[in-house]
């Protein structure tokens, strides 16, 4: 792997033209303020505009010499750490701009100093100076970039201010600060602390903490519990004062190197750095309370330094970098927070680190030398030492894009990996730099040499990069104040870096193939860190940047190809992402003239992937062939999926035919023969289609639907089409095509519904009809089917079905595949028809005679025990009680209810020849009282009405009923239900019968 890669991201450099040796500075949205040394008290303000050009703004005076300073590009104001008569000062300064047009005066007041309305319209055209004193020396400080909040570090403790709007009126609103909490921090000292998203990290010389500030949830509860502090898990003390005592020797006698630590995330509490929260901000209803979180912890040893020990070894460059959520769509100021990263740093190693749901180490930097300062950017991090700029590349967008999509590595979408090895693009020599910030495109490097390095540098030898002669300080002044200057160095644009990396990696195509990839990774990161950039949209690159987005992909996408890599695989998610069609994607990597070329596993992955989707791209007759030939190649056991895709329609079927022809002596399979098959349909070669049709059973032949199932079906726009060959066997071979349709459907190759609309297209049906070929698909899914749910869904279907064509007086359009025994037979969804529904069905002659067939399915359902009667029940609605299907059908569903005294009255009025049928087969158990309480007392009543003109029911009457009730019914009950006006002699044998039955047990 190539470690440094020679290329050039900086551009052209332009000194500032201070007027003053700058001691400190820093960047705001569009200018530089550097602040003089300590003979100095002023601030000087540069605006930068293209091409790193500077002009002054003006300056401003402050208190004393300026140790700290940043700027907050939200709320805009400059916020300083100044020192007088031994003594430092918390000072931010607002509405700074005005003095550009010339105005002087400045409002100096205390932080949450009520405005005076006498003040609101002079306060438009002049410098605010707000005074935040502090209980401690403020040490260093960190604005937040997302809301402008304001952290300062003072010994064992943090105090956070909030900043403020106050609307004066209506044409004026004016920026304060609220010190809203203090962190009590035991024994620590801060050297550096950053602020982000009420994300906090603070080092001392040795140590990292990061911590996060959450809202407590029970804030109405918490008031008192937040003035008096919330504390981290302390350290267990063992023993009393004589212990301290000796560890106070210990100390006294002994430098003791504490062992290096890190810890992350939850294990991070185990610290031992107690936190007390203060809330100083004055309680309201909206007063917010807040708990810590422990994110990370890690302490090194002072010799950690791979180059031995060092008294200096101490962390520097303490910085959280946020990355925002790409923006999509043209909005206002949408920036949403995605990522946060922290970034800190050793002499000779950098650490960088993803602060999300998971805290991890993304990257360390490994320094050629001593590093002064660090500066990290979502593209890159750059870092001064004694005699050179560094820049390193950063993981930073590859952490950001799976936080902002956490599918990203599939076979649609991918990014480089996070632990993709760091490299250094470039080492460019400069005398002496001591400080560096970064903004936007512009590298601010503060250079000082001292006496032999100004006599080096007349050396022809060391060249630093091109100035701009107008930019360069006078003569006069350089000589007045030798050694430093103050350079905005200029990033070059990402196209431009971008198309550097590209050519650069051709060096490597034929040689070191990990080298060519990572190269196009990191062209890759380039070109999406800047799309994620929140100026993206309005960029002037916008189109630019998303063609080489494209084209980035698509140059990975031909190496992953091209070259023998274990990760092969992402040839295919690459070539998507580039946009590039299959037509296009063969063109680049298919030689025409070349017979003996080789192809590649990724090469493969992605055709065969892509072929096997259902896209609407048609490859060309010439580039299908050439395709056979590559498959044919590298992988003939998918000759047969291949040739099944849409993309492959323009083929040459003979062509086909005799490339399945050679892989068939190899690998014989029922695809293969079914491909054959289909392709001779294609050829109109009947004769060859029988034959390859007859190779196998019926049986295997639906299974080998099974593994490619585009033989019958292709998706186009998410619809399901079928094929030529199965309109071919639906008029030839429709219970193959039904057979293979459920083999289909069991083995989640295709969902109920698109079953539907399948067999809906193929009998050229509206959605609104039902072909007989569906219904011949429910019923055999019904044989074969276990999923309860799906057996409702195909009962309710059927059952609707046939009660449409018994009422509608519809008759199937084709013969149905099986009849109703068949189906009793093989299907345990249909029960057998029991007697009574025969006797009804056998008096008189139904209206319903032709439709026999549905009105026997329609009762077979019935009287199984799997249909749920309940949901049945509207789909049963049309059929009326008119007739005996209506009578049949209800009766059954009353059964089913368990409503046995209405489905005999209905009996007894309709049809009181199947009434007894009815008792015999479902008056059982709990129900057999009926006979003697419902039925015994009915027909004795209705034969006493009609006398001797029914004889149906004088015989069930005789022969069925009484001979029931006389089995289960004592002598004495069985007499009390005879009725007092009958015949003896009608009675007196079944009497006899009940009273011998007695005697015998």
């Amino acid at each position: 792997m190539v470690q440094l890669y020679n290329l050039h991201p900086f551009g052209s450099q332009r000194v500032v033209p201070c007027k003053q040796e700058p001691a400190h500075f820093c960047c705001g949205q569009d200018v530089l303020f550097v602040a003089g040394t300590a003979a100095s008290c002023r601030v000087e303000v540069f605006a930068v505009c293209e091409q790193g050009r500077c002009e002054a703004l003006g300056s401003f005076a402050t208190l004393g010499p300026v140790l700290r300073m940043e700027h907050s590009s939200a709320g805009d104001y400059l916020v300083t750490i100044e020192e007088k008569s031994k003594a430092t000062f918390l000072r931010a300064y607002m509405n700074w701009r005005c003095m550009s047009a010339g105005s002087s005066r400045v409002c100096v007041r205390m932080v949450g100093h009520k405005m005076e309305e006498s003040y609101s319209e002079s306060l438009k055209e002049q410098m605010s100076v707000v005074e935040m004193p502090l209980s401690d020396p403020p040490l260093c400080i960190s604005c937040c970039p997302v809301n402008g909040d304001l952290l300062v570090g003072c010994k064992n403790k943090l105090v956070m201010f909030c900043l403020k709007y106050l609307v004066i009126n209506q044409n004026l609103t004016v920026l304060d600060f609220e010190r809203s909490l203090i962190l009590h921090i035991d024994n620590l000292i801060p050297a550096e602390v950053a602020f982000c998203a009420r994300h906090i990290a603070v080092t001392t010389e040795l140590d990292v903490l990061i911590l996060k500030l959450e809202l407590d949830q029970q804030s109405a509860d918490r008031t008192e519990q937040c003035a008096q502090g919330v504390s981290a898990p302390e350290k267990a003390v063992d023993g009393g004062s004589a212990s301290t005592h000796t560890l106070q020797l210990e100390l006294d006698e002994f430098v003791l190197c504490q062992k290096p630590v890190e810890l992350l995330g939850e294990e991070s509490k185990l610290c031992e750095i107690p936190i007390t929260l203060e809330s100083t901000e004055l309680p309201t209803e909206d007063t917010k309370h807040f708990q810590v979180q422990y994110l990370l912890f890690r302490r090194f040893a002072p010799d950690q330094s791979p180059f031995g020990f060092c008294e200096e070894t101490k962390l520097h460059s303490l910085q959280l970098l946020p990355v925002y959520r790409t923006a999509y769509e043209e909005t206002e100021n949408t920036r949403k927070l995605l990522s946060l990263f922290c970034f800190f740093s050793l002499p000779h190693v950098g650490y960088l680190y993803s602060v999300g749901k998971l805290v991890e180490l993304i990257s360390t930097y490994q320094y050629s030398e001593k590093s002064e300062q660090a500066v990290l950017t979502p593209q890159f991090l750059h870092v001064i030492t004694s005699q050179n700029l560094q820049c390193f590349t950063v993981r930073c967008s590859a952490a950001a894009a799976r936080d902002e999509d956490p599918y990203i590595d599939t076979t649609v979408k991918a990014c480089p990996p996070v632990t993709l090895d760091v490299c250094t693009l470039r080492m460019q020599l400069f005398i002496g730099p001591r400080a560096i910030c970064h903004f936007k495109n512009h590298i601010i490097l503060l250079t000082k040499a001292d006496t032999e390095d100004i006599t080096e540098r007349r050396k022809p030898t060391r060249r630093m990069l091109s100035r701009k002669a107008d930019n360069i300080k006078s003569r006069t002044n350089s000589e007045s104040e030798p050694g430093w200057n103050l350079y905005i160095i200029n990033t070059v644009s990402t196209i431009q870096l971008y198309r550097e990396m590209v050519d650069y990696s051709r060096t490597y195509e034929n040689v070191k193939t990990e080298s060519c990839i990572h190269l196009l990774s990191e062209a890759h990161l380039l070109v999406r860190a800047a799309i994620m950039d929140p100026h993206f949209l309005k960029s002037d690159e916008k189109e630019d940047l998303l063609r080489a987005f494209r084209e980035s992909c698509a140059f990975l996408g031909d190496c992953y190809s091209r070259f023998d890599t274990k990760d092969y695989h992402l040839a295919l998610p690459y070539y998507r992402m580039s946009g590039l069609s299959m037509t296009d994607v063969l063109k680049r990597l298919v030689s025409e003239c070349d017979e003996i070329q080789t192809y590649e596993r990724g090469f493969i992955f992605y055709l065969t992937h892509s072929l096997n989707e259902d896209s609407n791209e048609e490859l060309s007759k010439e580039s299908g062939n050439k395709v056979l030939q590559i498959f044919y190649l590298a992988d003939p056991v998918q000759l047969p999926h291949i040739l099944c895709s849409p993309s492959m329609r323009n083929i040459c079927p003979l062509t086909a035919v005799k490339y399945l022809q050679k892989v068939e002596k190899m690998m014989p399979s029922v695809v293969l023969t079914l491909t054959k098959a289909f392709l001779a349909l294609k050829m109109g070669d009947l004769t060859m289609y029988e034959h390859e049709m007859d190779s196998y059973k019926e049986t295997a032949l639906a299974c080998g639907f099974i593994g490619q199932p585009r033989l019958l079906q292709h998706r186009k726009e998410g619809i399901v089409m079928p094929t030529e060959f199965a309109v071919h066997l639906k008029k030839m071979q429709p219970g193959l095509l039904v057979a293979a349709t459920v083999a289909l459907h069991e083995n989640s190759k295709i969902e109920l519904e698109e079953a539907d609309a399948f067999f809906k297209m193929l009998c050229n049906r509206s959605e609104n009809t039902i072909p007989q070929l569906l219904v011949d698909f429910w019923e055999a899914l019904l044989v074969v089917s276990s999923q309860e749910e799906i057996l409702q869904e195909l009962l309710l279907r059927v059952t609707s079905q046939y009660v449409w064509r018994i009422s509608k007086k519809q008759l199937p359009e084709t013969k149905p595949l099986k009849t109703t025994e068949d189906l009793i037979h093989s299907c345990s969804h249909f029960g057998l028809i029991v007697p009574w529904v025969t006797s009804i069905m056998s008096v008189g002659r139904s209206s319903d005679k032709d439709y026999n067939e549905d009105i026997s399915r329609l009762q077979s359902l019935l009287c199984s025990q799997s249909i749920n009667i309940a949901s049945a029940l509207p789909v049963l609605e049309p059929l009326t009680e008119a007739d005996n299907v209506g009578l049949t059908i209800r009766v059954l569903c009353n059964t089913h209810l368990g409503k046995y005294e209405e489905a005999i009255d209905q009996l007894l009025r309709r049809c009181p020849d199947a009434a007894v049928f009815y008792a015999q087969h479902e008056l059982k158990g709990d129900s057999q009282a009926l006979w003697w309480n419902k039925l015994l007392p009915e027909l004795c009543k209705r034969t006493r009405l009609t006398g001797n003109d029914c004889p149906v029911l004088i015989s069930s009457l005789k022969a069925e009923t009484l001979s029931v009730v006389a089995m289960e019914l004592e002598l004495r009950d069985f007499l009390s239900l005879l009725p007092e006006d009958g015949t003896a002699a009608f009675f007196l044998p079944h009497l006899l019968h009940c009273s011998q039955r007695k005697l015998l047990t």
